[in-house]
């Protein structure tokens, strides 16, 4: 049968269309994530495991059946350590890409930087990273240490088991080192410790020359004060950092240094022999031992095709959040922001420690809280381990903060709930 060359036109037009129609709705058909981490400048150091870890929870995800009967779909980009970029890359992400919820940020600065975008445009963010507190949005969950989870308990420890009495207090300049310091050296004073026996230092992100920085903590510790390092040091300025403490011999039995932004990967590009004995601070260590961690490992390595391929704290900051927000989707019945905000807060998931965290009323979660000294291998081994504690977005330490609360479940709904006073004072943030 002949058929004619307008019918032929219309039957091959209808069945593109069909095949566009069914393309349509294959896309429709998966739930987007978004991707926010740095895979170039500074931050790449740290940032790029994140991505690929995030790569590997939705494909794990999806080997269960993606969420809700639908696949997930991981959207990533890459803002490239520049703080504004951050900004249009979320924005991107929300308003384009249609992603029901984000993953990403490192530093404080981009996470600032993003904040608003997600508030306008009623999106979420996890944040896996450690950080300086003083803030809770209703659209962004905190995975990370606050700094009662990482950065008061190392102090104490070291005030407490290695006799430390001077502190010197050294970070990047940015929000999250100077934030943090100014909570640590209102606690260390509440604490006894006189303003002269505390150092406070600053440097840029990719900061390289650490000659004279270092020589002055050298003779800062020297004055007959057992002396410890507090280091907010972020991205690549911890290498030549490190090298020059071991160039001027610096020994942990010496001056000890505490750090909360080095971690297993970091270490990687590390000769860790000089650096044995010196400390972390973080809520997991890779050297952890428990059946969940070793088969988050084992799955780490099998998606990296790496057995060499370390994984570290704010991979399982990631992992909880992930878990938190697929288990709240599925208990939602939706992506729907609202509705999942509503359903995420009491979410408890399985940790790498082999217990559970939950998601708080404020969008923080529990966390343990490790102190690790460095090995010669690049691991840690756990010196000190405090049971769950709760995260607290508002320091007891500062006065502007003493009597605030979060609490994003109905009626109150307050990021920054004043107890004083009885009164909300805004967004929170």
């Amino acid at each position: 049968m002949k058929i004619s060359a307008k019918l032929g036109g219309a039957l091959l037009a209808a069945a593109l269309s069909t095949t566009a129609f069914h393309g349509a709705l294959a896309r429709e058909d998966t739930i987007k994530v978004g991707v926010l981490h740095s895979l170039s400048g500074t931050m790449a150091i740290s940032e790029t495991t994140l991505k690929d870890a995030m790569l590997m929870l939705v494909e794990e995800q999806n080997k269960k059946g993606g969420v809700l009967g639908k696949k997930l779909e991981a959207v990533v980009v890459d803002p490239a350590s520049d703080w504004p970029l951050f900004a249009e890359k979320a924005r991107q992400l929300i308003s384009q890409d249609k992603v029901a919820a984000v993953f990403g940020c490192w530093t404080s600065s981009s996470r600032k930087s993003v904040l608003p975008v997600f508030e306008e445009l009623n999106s979420i963010l996890f944040y896996p990273v450690q950080y300086e507190g003083e803030e809770s949005s209703r659209n962004i969950f905190y995975t990370g240490a606050a700094p009662n989870q990482q950065a008061i308990p190392a102090v104490d420890y070291l005030a407490e088991t290695e006799g430390v009495e001077r502190w010197v207090l050294a970070g990047t300049d940015y929000v999250y080192p100077q934030t943090t310091n100014k909570i640590l050296k209102a606690y260390l004073m509440s604490k006894g410790v006189a303003e002269e026996d505390i150092m406070v230092n600053y440097t840029p992100f990719g900061h390289s020359d650490w000659q004279t920085i270092v020589t002055d903590i050298k003779n800062f510790g020297s004055a007959g004060k057992k002396t410890a390092v507090v280091s907010t040091i972020n991205g690549d300025a911890n290498v030549p950092f490190y090298k020059e403490l071991a160039n001027q011999g610096i020994k942990a039995e010496d001056i000890p240094v505490v750090a909360f932004s080095v971690g297993e990967e970091e270490l990687a590009g590390l000769d860790t022999g000089p650096l044995v004995g010196h400390l972390a601070a973080w809520n997991y260590f890779q050297s952890v031992e428990s059946e969940a961690n070793a088969e988050f490992i084992e799955t780490w390595h099998a998606f990296t095709k790496n057995d060499k391929r370390v994984t570290n704290d704010p991979m399982e900051a990631a992992y909880i959040g992930f878990n938190a927000w697929v288990k709240a989707v599925e208990a939602a019945g939706t992506t729907d922001t609202d509705a999942v905000l509503d359903s995420i807060i009491g979410v408890a998931v399985p940790n790498l420690s082999g217990g559970y965290s939950t998601v708080m009323p404020n969008h923080h979660i529990t966390k343990p809280v490790l102190i690790g000294e460095i090995q010669a291998d690049g691991q840690f081994e756990v010196v000190q381990e405090t049971p769950s504690v709760v995260g607290d977005e508002w320091s007891d330490y500062l006065p502007d903060s003493k009597d605030l609360i979060a609490d994003w479940r109905k009626p109150m709904e307050c990021g920054n709930f004043n107890v004083a006073t009885g009164k909300c004072g805004g967004k929170g943030s």
